[in-house]
């Protein structure tokens, strides 16, 4: 499954859900980390996120995988979203195809401008480590 058809799914599964409030809910509520302790360190934080977010890049035949946690529930939340969206995508597809689930989703209107700024600062990690390991 491509980056996009994958974004395109998830995209279609969290519709099925008609109140914005609700999406966000279950994102908050199916949260889950999956880092170990070990792995949140200061070299993994996320620059540019109010809450904190361990973010940890993999590389594995030509595909990126993603490891994440976060202080918060609902930022937890969003970035297990994003991750998802990238999980196990082509480094080619991680590196160019930008994230269209906030706006199709309704969550730009719901999520603060900060918490936005933070995902856009997510988005940039998990570009630079598909454009490292695509050159």
């Amino acid at each position: 499954m491509t980056v996009q058809e994958n974004q395109q799914r998830l995209i279609d599964d969290l519709l099925f859900i008609p109140d914005v409030q609700e999406r966000l809910s279950i994102l908050v509520s199916r949260a889950k980390s999956t880092l170990p302790e070990s792995d949140k360190t200061d070299a993994h934080l996320v620059r540019g996120c109010v809450s904190r977010v361990w973010l940890v890049p993999e590389i594995r035949d030509g595909r990126c995988y993603f490891g994440y946690d976060a202080d918060s529930p609902m930022v937890k939340g969003l970035v297990g979203l994003l991750c998802e969206v990238y999980q196990g995508g082509l480094v080619s597809e991680v590196a160019s195809e930008e994230p269209i689930i906030w706006e199709r989703l309704g969550f730009t209107k719901q999520i603060t401008p900060t918490r936005l700024h933070g995902l856009a600062a997510v988005r940039a990690v998990i570009r630079e480590a598909a454009q490292v390991a695509n050159d």
